[in-house]
């Protein structure tokens, strides 16, 4: 009986003439312009217009970006610096290492900006983009199968992901096989998605509620997905748990009551995305649309 297993790819990157493609870059992209889709279509099901989120992704996306690789060379430091480390590999995104908590954190702050010079609230916006931003994290980990990196211990279950020897990390050269953790997170963040988009169709989630519940749910599937890697620690590993974990543990309890609590002081959901005063003086957009049932939300 052939044993059966997930191959890695034979090679990650690929030549146009001089000009290099690379699949964790072309994941990264596809994941990009999925998020920007999808939280176009909600945003205005949420009285923004259409553009609005192009326009804070030009501030949001180059934010997010310098952010994940930040949070990754900061967390994993001894990768890049100390004796017989080369430090100008920081720079070198194209290799991998994005940290998904730097990306959310300075990718929030150009949404920010960008929010404000467009007139939406950020609040709704976030909400509008939640679902998006975990679909785009499911795609870019298939930019991990294509570096061969992001897998977890030995394993010899049939969809164990095979790593050429030159990826093995050190004690495993004599492994060929290992947990898909890029999978296992692919698989949770789809799921991540489904339920965020469910349940704000059901209870018309509003003022940040959707982000919490994505940021919340997602730190549950890290937290363990994260427990089953190998590679090296020294740098990020406190009290006997990775530091990735303990940031799913935190966020996800300050997420969970920043949920329970809003929920309780402001249910339901904002009349509009823009910022725009109505009659009353209450936000609103210019023609008083609140959601389009034609759209998800």
């Amino acid at each position: 009986m052939i044993p059966l297993s997930i191959p890695s790819p034979g090679q990650g990157v690929w030549h146009l003439g001089p000009f290099p493609v690379r699949g964790y870059a072309l994941c990264i992209i596809l994941g990009i312009v999925v998020a920007v889709w999808l939280g176009e279509r909600r945003l205005q099901a949420r009285g923004g217009r259409p553009g609005q989120v192009q326009d804070i992704a030009l501030f949001a996306v180059p934010f997010g970006i310098v952010g994940g690789r930040l949070y990754h060379v900061a967390t994993d430091w001894e990768k890049y610096f100390g004796e017989g480390k080369h430090p100008v590999d920081a720079l070198k995104i194209w290799h991998g290492g994005l940290g998904i908590w730097g990306a959310i954190a300075l990718g929030a702050l150009g949404a920010w900006i960008g929010a404000r010079r467009a007139g939406v609230r950020f609040a709704p916006l976030a909400d509008s983009l939640a679902p998006g931003i975990v679909l785009a994290q499911a795609i870019g980990r298939w930019g991990n199968w294509f570096n061969q990196e992001l897998f977890g211990k030995p394993s010899d279950l049939p969809w164990a992901l095979e790593i050429d020897p030159a990826h093995r990390p050190p004690g495993y050269e004599d492994s060929p096989t290992f947990h898909p953790a890029f999978l296992y997170e692919f698989v949770w963040n789809i799921g991540v998605a489904a339920l965020v988009i469910w349940a704000d169709r059901r209870f018309k989630l509003g003022h940040g509620r959707a982000f919490a519940l994505y940021v919340a749910a997602y730190c549950v599937g890290r937290g363990w997905i994260e427990m089953l890697r190998i590679d090296p620690v020294q740098a990020n590993d406190v009290l006997g748990l990775r530091l990735n974990v303990w940031t799913s543990i935190v966020l996800f309890v300050l997420s969970m009551a920043y949920f329970v609590v809003q929920g309780r002081r402001r249910p339901g959901r904002e009349e509009s995305a823009l910022v725009e005063p109505g009659p009353g003086g209450d936000d609103a957009s210019a023609d008083g649309s609140g959601d389009a049932a034609s759209l998800p939300s």
